[in-house]
């Protein structure tokens, strides 16, 4: 008996044909959350590129919505009673609140799911769901974007808060490289300094004020900076300072 996902209508505007399409989408395998291009629409439910050249079913049964040809579509993949990989939008029939086997500070895999009061929901290693605090939030996050992440914390209830800096040194270190990124593109100056406003490092830096602390104490006594009252700017010595002063 013919698969279900080979009965599609014939091409239109809003169908594009499996057979002239390029396959530059990520592959997704069994288990994974991915945000998912519809590429056809039929009585038997919307089909998805995966990256493979036989699309993905997303049934009828699975939609929180009726989504349409070109839109994408977070899902997680499974198996149905068949063996055949199908695609879910009810994600919470699958991730699970409270986490297990991690602990603070691991590297995990994040997928960027929606935004809620508190701060960004995430899907971590496709089987936790995770909460990134809005403070802990350092750059714009679209839905379905794939990153690496930190444990900032296993709560007592299992839940996890996330955070996109690795914990201790490390975290320094990226925070540092953010700093130097940034005087370098400005010509080797940055109005910042210890008594900048919190929101004023935020909006240019994407990290709270305490870490922006902490990195410009560490730079300067590397010697990579000069503190001055109005601001930062390259140390001459590093190499790396603007030849205009």
């Amino acid at each position: 008996m013919p698969d279900s996902r080979d009965r599609r209508p014939p091409p239109s505007p809003a169908s594009r044909s499996a057979g002239k399409r390029h396959y530059r989408a990520p592959r997704a395998a069994v288990g994974d959350v991915a945000y998912l291009e519809v590429v056809t629409v039929n009585d038997t439910g919307a089909f998805l590129d995966w990256g493979h050249p036989r699309d993905l079913l997303l049934p009828y049964g699975e939609q929180r919505f009726r989504p349409s040809v070109g839109k994408r579509v977070l899902v997680i993949i499974y198996e149905d009673q068949q063996g055949r990989p199908v695609a879910s939008q009810k994600l919470e029939r699958f991730i699970a609140d409270e986490a297990s086997g991690l602990q603070a500070g691991e590297a995990v895999s994040l997928v960027i799911a929606e935004t809620t009061d508190l701060g960004v929901k995430a899907v971590v290693n496709h089987r936790f769901w995770g909460l990134l605090y809005r403070d802990d939030a350092n750059r714009p996050l679209r839905r379905g974007q794939r990153l690496t992440g930190y444990v900032k914390r296993l709560r007592d209830d299992g839940r996890l808060d996330l955070s996109l800096l690795p914990p201790g040194e490390a975290r320094l270190d990226v925070v540092g490289e953010r700093v130097l990124k940034a005087l370098r593109e400005s010509g080797g100056y940055l109005p910042l300094g210890d008594k900048s406003e919190a929101a004023e490092i935020k909006a240019r830096l994407g990290v709270s004020k305490n870490a922006f602390k902490q990195a410009i104490g560490r730079l300067y006594k590397h010697q990579r900076i000069l503190l001055e009252p109005g601001g930062i700017r390259l140390a001459p010595a590093s190499g790396e300072a603007s030849v205009e002063r």
